[in-house]
């Protein structure tokens, strides 16, 4: 039950300590019990299962902080059509997400929890309405999740960021508060506290004020986390604007929805004010500079951050991948700025790690020290982009693959080691998302011939 890697590399993510060099870390059961000189935990645990750490890192795991596991199922199909940034903003003649049954749900986020582990990823927070269809399937593979059902209740037709007056549908309300009930009744500190639920407002243009003060008095209730897609769309601006004559984060302010458990995702298309707004609020910011470069419009990261919020990081569509979330994070940001030190890799790291597990309000989690979770990844430094290894934590934010990661612990569990994934039937869920995907889309595409079929598209299936 005890398990030495030695003669390693160990980044804490904490600023003091952040990295040990020729250090040894020892876990017991599901806790860091000992960090220190090789030779000195070596001689204290004499009878632990002894790992040669030599060219490798041990760091904390990833947290996601904001991803939509079945969604993965658009990817190459619907990258190339984010909202525009002009008006009218409509997003009309964009091609909608497939209806999905459970099973096929299910599938999705198989894959989905397949690469975000294999990306180095130990806890993530998953958003969308009735996840109870594949809670059971994705908890089953040993990451730490965040089940946060989303509500809303902006008339059907509508899609986020479409612009237009909000019209409310009670209905749609009430079904969507007793769903977080009811999951986090069934969920919530599932599996010795690794699963636990949150509350999703999916978007200030698609929440009215009495379901956002609904959420807000369950959030409370609940004594847990809340998120929601903040100043994502210049649509969402318009919306709010019209309906209501404030900004969205006024408008969250307005309806008491602002607070420090509190993760807000995008926050792409705010004014100053509303920046210092939601950083007195305390609330986290899930800086998701994939999708931002994909969008053309990032948010002001460094000063979300000055104004007080915590900046964490997510995937958000489409893929599972933190490594690049990490570089593009910096080099977008950079980019922003204009700026040529800063952010700095190291940050990059607070901002993937600690910061997501405490924006999360995962407690005993995160940091690589002596009493946390064991809740960490080792990846290899011995490839070609990676040596030398002068400076590890900036050589892996800027060069680093997904698959520098060896291995993945959760709770002092291997969910996969030495490059095999041991939780879940890697091929099996790859054959079954394949299968699962073509079916829907050449369905889809079939069943709406006014849709071209984008270019490139494979419609064969080999099995």
């Amino acid at each position: 039950m005890t398990t030495v890697i030695h003669h390693t590399t160990i980044v804490t993510g904490e600023r003091d300590p952040f990295i040990h060099f020729n250090a040894a870390i020892a876990i017991e059961n599901d806790l860091i019990a000992a960090i220190g000189p090789t030779d000195e935990i070596m001689a204290r645990f004499p009878n632990a299962e002894s790992i040669d750490g030599r060219c490798k890192l041990v760091m904390p795991g990833f947290a996601n902080c904001h991803t939509h596991f079945v969604r993965i199922l658009a990817r190459g199909i619907s990258e190339d059509q984010s909202a525009p940034n002009q008006p009218p903003f409509t997003r009309k003649g964009r091609v909608p997400f497939p209806t999905l049954s459970p099973e096929q749900r299910a599938a999705m986020a198989r894959l989905a929890v397949l690469e975000a582990l294999r990306s180095g990823t130990t806890a993530a927070m998953d958003i969308t309405n009735n996840i109870e269809d594949y809670a059971k399937a994705i908890v089953a593979s040993g990451l730490r999740l965040v089940l946060a059902e989303q509500v809303s209740d902006r008339a059907k037709g509508a899609r986020v960021g479409e612009p237009g007056v909000f019209e409310a549908d009670p209905e749609l309300a009430d079904k969507g508060l007793q769903r977080i009930s009811d999951l986090y009744a069934k969920w919530h500190g599932a599996e010795d506290g690794r699963i636990t639920v949150a509350v999703a407002a999916h978007a200030p243009d698609m929440v009215s004020p009495a379901l956002l003060q609904a959420l807000g008095d369950l959030r409370e209730k609940l004594d847990t986390v809340a998120t929601v897609h903040l100043n994502q769309y210049w649509g969402e601006v318009e919306v709010i604007k019209n309906s209501y004559g404030m900004l969205p984060t006024e408008y969250l302010a307005r309806h008491g929805f602002l607070h420090k458990r509190l993760v807000a995702a995008h926050c792409r298309c705010m004014t100053p004010a509303e920046e210092k707004i939601l950083g007195a609020s305390g609330a986290s910011v899930s800086f998701n500079p994939v999708v931002a470069a994909r969008s053309g419009n990032s948010p002001r990261i460094t000063d979300l951050e000055a104004f007080g919020c915590r900046i964490a990081l997510g995937t958000d569509e489409f893929t599972e991948d933190m490594m690049q979330v990490l570089r593009s994070a910096v080099l977008i940001e950079r980019l922003r700025l204009k700026a040529t030190e800063r952010p700095r890799p190291e940050e990059a790291i607070r901002w993937g790690t600690l910061n997501g597990y405490r924006a999360l309000n995962l407690k005993g989690c995160g940091p690589v020290q002596v009493g946390s979770k064991a809740d960490l990844i080792v990846v290899s430094t011995r490839h070609a982009h990676l040596v030398p290894t002068l400076r590890p934590v900036a050589v892996f934010v800027y060069q680093g693959q997904a698959r520098d990661v060896e291995s993945v612990m959760v709770d002092g569990r291997w969910l996969m080691r030495n490059g095999k994934v041991l939780s879940m039937n890697e091929e099996e869920v790859l054959r079954e998302a394949d299968r699962v995907s073509r079916e829907i889309w050449l369905r889809y595409f079939k069943d709406h011939p006014d849709l071209e079929m984008p270019d490139g598209f494979d419609s064969g299936f080999t099995g």
